[in-house]
């Protein structure tokens, strides 16, 4: 299977590592390490050399709870880091919901957008349906990031999730937006309990039925904190590496093709080891 973006056209018969670089100084992960430009840049060229195939740079955090950054202050973060990025010649993905940034964004080359809202917000489809080639993340969200916490989802969550991204898949293609440039993600952590987001982990394989490639974003969520909590105490974000890589190779099992995470030299390098199992089976 292939992702068309407005550059690259991708082979995902094999998976793809997305590294994260968050222009933002209040991500749940790493708290405005990488705010100021030259240290965001930094951090991608390192993301590439450990192995990154895709860098999905944001702007706005949307972790729970999360305020709403104005669009003219999430462009003066992301339009310095990015005009050095599509130089690269490498994907670049934008982690946005906002249709002017969207727009601001695909006028500088940028080759993919990375919606949490799964292009609901007004003029967000126009935008994209008027790209010739643009690729495009249609990610699950139950409410909005301020909200998503406070009253998870109720009932099952996997039909919930297939029927909302069937429905945005059909809604694109309505609109002209070939199939070759969607991708899916069912959005864990955005409105779902920590049994929630596993039982979508468990039966990811049958979000494949609906005949786009799968992104997954397990990297260092509170799901995985929950997990290994001791006493009650869930580890620093900055602390569930190993959980993230496991959770990414599960991920990968389950058929995504696509993960998108913090720790992509350790990610890559379990990835080698799937694949050689694969090679060899």
């Amino acid at each position: 299977m292939r992702w068309q973006t407005t550059r690259f056209d991708l082979d995902l018969s094999y998976p793809r590592v997305m590294g994260i670089v968050n222009a933002t100084p209040d991500s749940f992960s790493d708290g405005g390490r990488y705010q100021d430009t030259r240290a965001a840049v930094q951090h991608a060229e390192r993301l590439l050399k450990d192995g990154a195939a895709i860098l999905d740079v944001g702007g706005e955090s949307t972790r729970p709870g999360a305020a709403v950054v104005p669009a003219e202050e999430e462009l003066s973060r992301l339009i310095p880091v990015l005009q050095e990025l599509v130089r690269w010649q490498v994907p670049i993905s934008v982690d946005t919901y906002k249709p002017e940034v969207m727009q601001a964004v695909l006028d500088l080359g940028v080759d993919i957008v990375n919606d949490i809202w799964a292009l609901r917000q007004p003029r967000a489809e126009a935008v994209v349906a008027a790209h010739p080639k643009c690729g495009v993340c249609l990610m699950h969200m139950h409410r909005d990031p301020q909200s998503m916490q406070l009253h998870t989802m109720e009932g099952d969550v996997l039909d919930a999730v297939t029927a909302f991204l069937a429905q945005r898949l059909q809604s694109l293609q309505a609109q002209g937006v070939a199939a070759q440039r969607l991708v899916l993600d069912p959005g864990i952590g955005f409105g779902k309990t920590v049994a929630q987001n596993f039982r979508l982990l468990a039966r990811q394989s049958d979000l494949l039925h609906l005949g786009r490639p799968v992104l997954a974003g397990w990297s260092r969520k509170s799901s995985l904190g929950a997990v290994l909590s001791q006493d009650g105490q869930a580890p620093a974000p900055s602390q569930r590496e190993t959980a993230s890589v496991a959770a990414a190779l599960l991920a990968v099992e389950r058929g995504a093709a696509v993960v998108r995470v913090h720790d992509v030299k350790a990610t890559v390098d379990a990835l080698k080891v799937w694949q050689a199992i694969q090679d060899n089976a």
